[in-house]
């Protein structure tokens, strides 16, 4: 019972904090760089050790209860949103690792110093090179860079995950401080969307990894457990997605309440009497909760498969997957949807920048592309029908 009180605490600490960042969220996105006294209230509020065992000083809080606050924080600022599910994303990968003594030692200082994690891990960027220094016992050493860095600036520790040199098939992570020597950190991130992720350049010149910083990271066909990292990675973009689709119905209900005028063929007083624009909100409104929901069934399975360990089996790895994708490309979809339709129940003059409310659609759009929504509904049909479960990668 005391677990459930403090997830609901930590909920409405979440929501205080969504009601803070939604106050100048329209202004920040025009911007764009670090939303600094945001990640400081973050950093304040205890949230950033939720995913942290308690015995190690942090809230302890399922990966769902993690998500759920993910949610929360992207109705309101879907940037912020994605930096704190990126931060727990890289919390991950050490505390499903095989050595327990370094994730111990690095999470107890996360937690007590409420570190704000980033990363340099794009699985698709080949551009870092980190290979052993002269002697096993002096760790690595890293030059080149790594793009699509989100959370790196104003970040405490960056994650990072490497093949081994003298062996291709073992892999590396390693966190070391954002700070040191030889690491530079651009203000490059320029798309169109989640625009104060910081999701640019980290470029390494002779940056020292020293051995107690590293772990081997476990990624083994023969074990499942080790190959669920992409489907939490996937998990963070749709509550993503479905935050969006929330703020959005939420700032329209302001708008069309408070703003929108009826049209004049309606016969009507009221916009939010004209049977159109409720039925506009009705289908919205559903549209919403079924992602909502489809979201939540695929975070109970990867509570479920978490709570597996090592018993975990690729049946079971494979529904939990084939949800996942289903959940993150429906959630897509419905927000690109409501995102782009929810100025017709609005009006034309809420197409005015000043209000922004083109930056729900602006965010949806540029992490839909994150990977193509073809291949996870394929790994959805092809587990539905051919009972197959996809190969995992950083993506499936």
């Amino acid at each position: 019972m005391s677990q459930i009180i403090a997830e609901k605490d930590f909920l409405s600490k979440a929501e205080e904090l969504a009601r803070y960042f939604e106050t100048d969220a329209s202004e920040r996105d025009k911007e764009g760089g670090t939303p600094k006294a945001q990640r400081d209230a973050l950093r304040e509020s205890g949230l950033l050790n939720a995913l942290i065992p308690q015995k190690w000083g942090g809230l302890g809080l399922p990966w769902s209860s993690v998500m759920a606050i993910t949610r929360i924080l992207s109705t309101a600022d879907s940037s912020l949103g994605h930096l704190f599910g990126y931060h727990h994303l890289a919390i991950s990968y050490t505390l499903l690792g095989h050595d327990q003594e370094y994730a111990k030692r690095l999470l107890e200082q996360s937690a007590s110093h409420h570190w704000f994690w980033g990363n340099a891990t794009n699985p698709l960027d080949q551009g870092l090179a980190i290979v052993r220094r002269n002697h096993p016992d002096e760790g690595f050493i890293a030059n080149g860079s790594k793009s699509f860095g989100s959370g790196s600036p104003d970040s405490d520790v960056l994650t990072l995950i490497w093949a081994d040199s003298d062996n291709r098939e073992n892999y590396f992570f390693g966190n070391i401080p954002t700070r040191r020597e030889g690491i530079t950190v651009h203000d490059d991130w320029d798309h169109i969307g989640q625009r104060q992720t910081g999701s640019g350049t980290v470029s390494f010149h002779n940056v020292i990894i020293h051995p107690e910083e590293t772990s081997p990271l476990i990624f083994n066909a023969e074990i499942p457990f080790s190959t669920i990292g992409s489907l939490l990675s996937q998990s963070v973009l749709t509550q993503i997605f479905v935050g969006c689709a929330l703020g959005a119905l939420k700032e329209g209900k302001r708008y069309t309440r408070e703003k929108t005028r009826a049209w004049g063929a309606s016969g009507l007083d009221s916009a939010s009497d004209d049977p159109y624009i409720l039925r506009n909100y009705g289908e919205y409104w559903t549209e919403t909760a079924a992602a909502e929901s489809l979201a939540d069934r695929a975070l109970a399975k990867i509570d479920a498969i978490w709570e597996k360990g090592n018993a975990l089996t690729w049946e079971e790895r494979s529904e939990a997957a084939a949800l996942t994708a289903a959940a993150n490309v429906f959630a897509g979809r419905v927000g690109l949807e409501v995102t782009s339709r929810f100025f017709e129940a609005m009006g034309a003059r809420s197409a005015a920048r000043d209000f922004g409310f083109d930056r729900f659609w602006r965010n949806v759009r540029t992490h839909t592309l994150h990977n193509p929504a073809d291949y996870k509904l394929r790994t959805v049909g092809n587990w539905h029908l051919n009972e197959k479960g996809p190969i995992p990668t950083s993506y499936s």
